[in-house]
């Protein structure tokens, strides 16, 4: 800590009475002997006497709960989680990805050299997976433009959700 920031903390605790006598008795000789104390004191002492006079606590008004009720009451609460999201649905999600994970794990577990581990000194390697001979160029390309298409979709929805629910705000 500075000797600048160790002063002001020592002149706030004199000033709100928070120090010992004897650090009392030593800061009134600092205030009295250094004119740097004395100008520092008296600006932190204006400074305090402003906080005691201009400190008004503001209030809220007297309707001021009632106000706030009052507009939560206007708000449409959300519905239940279960009244959009449909069970069937996510399990069949769930369904798709495990059966996609486990066509995954046969694929790989049928396509490995499983005598490789009986031969001493030979590397377990799993096989190259080349994309190309099962995705053509055309495929690709209109695998893409489905894609775009959809989150073109996707977004414009959201769009004009958002602008419905601002109009409704505004109405």
């Amino acid at each position: 800590m500075n000797n600048f920031e160790n002063m002001e903390l020592r002149l706030w605790d004199y000033i709100d009475g928070l120090s010992s006598t004897e650090e009392r008795s030593f800061i009134e000789k600092l205030i009295e002997e250094n004119i740097e104390w004395r100008r520092k004191y008296h600006e932190l002492l204006d400074a305090h006497q402003l906080l005691q006079q201009n400190i008004e606590l503001d209030e809220p008004s007297m309707r001021f709960s009632a106000n706030v009720m009052d507009a939560i009451a206007h708000e449409k609460i959300a519905p239940a989680a279960s009244s959009y999201i449909k069970k069937p649905v996510i399990r069949g999600i769930a369904i798709f990805f495990l059966v996609s994970f486990v066509a995954m794990l046969v694929y790989v577990g049928v396509s490995l050299d499983w005598s490789a581990l009986n031969k001493p000194n030979s590397s377990f390697k799993l096989p190259e997976l080349n994309l190309g001979k099962y995705m053509s160029s055309t495929l690709f390309n209109s695998m893409a433009i489905v894609t775009v298409v959809l989150a073109l979709a996707l977004i414009d929805t959201a769009i004009r959700k958002k602008q419905k629910k601002n109009r409704e705000i505004t109405e």
